[in-house]
């Protein structure tokens, strides 16, 4: 009677494990699904904040309760997922002029560059141009590079989809992304 007894116990803690182990990987599925998720970056679009390689979590989460700001690293949708940086924000007029960026006639301060940005090459829009309501124009950090909205137009809010927010390798850089 007590090897039955230990054979209850066993696969009732056997089913406990169990229960438990799908409940781990329900709330991880919940969690990449509709709050977090790790990427790596392909691209030198945003040298020198972000590096070829590096490991980046991006929260999914914020931009269901508020808008992308100027500044923000944004991740959306554009045929492939593409990260940049916000630039213009909806309603604004922004104009590509002597390697810097104009916001309603005001120089943009972007301490985050290291190179001007060739402004010979225009893309596909007509400068000044006039950013459309729930739209934004995203640029990458590495200008001359960089595939954004001088190229693929102003992004609509319905694409960005997740922000940037940390590093996670390589280690010597971790941290939050400004």
């Amino acid at each position: 009677m007590g090897q039955n007894n230990d054979s209850f116990n066993i696969a009732q803690e056997a089913l406990s494990w169990g229960k438990d182990i799908l409940i781990a990987i329900i709330i991880a599925l919940f969690i990449r699904q509709f709050v977090l998720a790790h990427t790596i970056i392909p691209s030198g679009s945003m040298i020198p904040t972000i590096q070829i390689n590096d490991h980046i979590i991006v929260n999914k989460l914020t931009y269901r309760f508020t808008e992308p700001k100027r500044g923000d690293i944004v991740v959306f949708h554009e045929d492939i997922d593409l990260i940049k940086r916000v630039i213009g924000l909806p309603g604004e007029e922004i104009d590509l002029r002597d390697g810097k960026v104009y916001i309603d006639g005001k120089v943009l301060e972007e301490d985050y560059l290291n190179e001007p940005m060739n402004t010979n090459i225009k893309g596909v829009l007509e400068y000044p141009f006039k950013i459309p309501e729930n739209c934004y124009f995203v640029m990458g950090d590495n200008r001359n590079v960089s595939q954004d909205s001088r190229y693929i137009g102003p992004i609509s809010k319905d694409k960005i989809f997740a922000k940037a927010g940390l590093r996670i390798w390589p280690l010597k850089s971790f941290g939050f992304l400004k």
